[in-house]
């Protein structure tokens, strides 16, 4: 059975460290975004990516992102190769924008299709990012929805998918966006939205030209 942390008002001092506990332990948490909810946990952790894709029922076929607490961080685990990668990243992080990077070799063979490229982000909500700031690892962070279901919104949309199979579910309200982060790629140096989301194509031309 899971533990329900009520975050709504503020986040709670002796509540975080038992969600760092269960992190530090292989465990796994339901959380908000601004954009939708996520389920994860120790990205770096073979145990926490099988329970992850087994709550989800989702294939290992598809590859999730990893979250990570600043642009700094970023580069522990993918190599930024292009101005235009760089640009995006200095002004649409943190937001609602998960951009495709070359990763580092040997990091997440787990979760990423055996493909060579990462999907990452810097969310911007005061709970995921306070969590993030406290851990030493990044998170995986697919939606917190069954798979091909919708993204979860909020607690109650969640909780009886999840019930048996995650440690702990933070209820931070509504999520605020209410849809997925844009997904964004640079390919031979033409930038490509692989999914859209809040931020526009046309928005990352006029910010990075």
């Amino acid at each position: 059975m899971y533990k329900l942390f009520d975050w709504k008002e503020e986040i709670k001092e002796s509540e975080l460290e038992e969600v760092i506990n269960i992190l530090n332990n292989n465990g796994i948490i339901i959380f908000p975004t601004e954009t939708v909810y996520g389920i994860g946990g120790n990205a770096m952790s073979n145990e926490v990516i099988d329970k992850v894709y087994i709550a989800k029922q989702r294939p290992r076929s598809k590859a999730v992102n990893i979250l990570v607490k600043n642009k700094n961080e970023i580069e522990k685990y993918a190599n930024i190769s292009s101005d235009i990668e760089r640009k995006i990243i200095e002004n649409f992080m943190p937001g609602p924008i998960t951009i495709i990077l070359e990763k580092k070799d040997g990091f997440g063979s787990g979760f990423t299709q055996d493909d060579n490229t990462i999907g990452v982000r810097i969310p911007d909500n005061k709970i995921i990012n306070t969590i993030l700031d406290k851990i030493e690892f990044p998170l995986i962070a697919p939606s917190a929805n069954i798979s091909d279901r919708p993204s979860g919104l909020n607690v109650s949309q969640i909780a009886k998918d999840f019930k048996d199979s995650v440690d702990a579910i933070i209820d931070g309200g509504d999520a605020k966006i209410g849809f997925s982060s844009t997904i964004v790629k640079v390919e031979n140096g033409e930038i490509k939205i692989l999914r859209e989301g809040k931020i526009t194509k046309e928005e990352i031309l006029e910010k990075i030209k």
